[in-house]
């Protein structure tokens, strides 16, 4: 969940989400904001780098977030968006790309608590120090929907951890 002992960063990932089906943010999206939020005003990082292309619908997931993150009081200046990523793996190396391009070298990253063991070992192949951190679930999820989360992402981790990554340009080292 981190290999760092650092207690303050260079920057928060926050790790993207879909949107609703309008454009506007899903619960999942406001409770990874809000967190990250919360780490920025805590003083763990002076920015938020949040991710995440449209994937899934056709709303770029890092604007719609990042629209969360000024609306609550974080200064444009402040949050930049990363607006390509299509998947997990995309969100650490373009997060990462643009961390380089700044000579920053840590970050928190901030998502769902069922996400943070993926992510884990997806940015453990990324040359920064970081550690995870995990949103709220929304109150609007159900006891069994998060089960049925958590269930998902255990499959995915373990299938990662028995067979390793496939081939792909945007994990180093693979």
């Amino acid at each position: 969940m981190r290999n760092t002992q650092r207690t303050s960063f260079d920057t928060i990932i926050v790790l993207g989400c879909p949107a609703n089906a309008d454009g506007t943010a899903s619960p999942d999206e406001q409770q990874r904001v809000e967190e990250g939020v919360r780490e920025f005003r805590a003083g763990v990082a002076p920015r938020l780098i949040i991710t995440g292309g449209a994937a899934h619908n056709n709303y770029v997931e890092a604007h719609v977030m990042a629209e969360e993150a000024e609306r609550e009081g974080v200064p444009a200046a402040d949050v930049l968006e990363e607006r390509q990523a299509q998947d997990t793996i995309q969100n650490a190396y373009y997060s990462v790309r643009m961390m380089e391009a700044h000579g920053w070298k840590s970050a928190e990253v901030v998502s769902e608590p069922s996400h943070l063991r993926r992510a884990s070992l997806i940015f453990s192949h990324f040359p920064v120090q970081w550690r995870m951190h995990a949103s709220h679930w929304p109150a609007v999820r159900s006891d069994w929907w998060i089960a049925h989360r958590y269930y998902r992402e255990i499959l995915a981790t373990d299938r990662l951890r028995l067979f390793g990554f496939r081939q792909s340009r945007f994990l180093p080292g693979n």
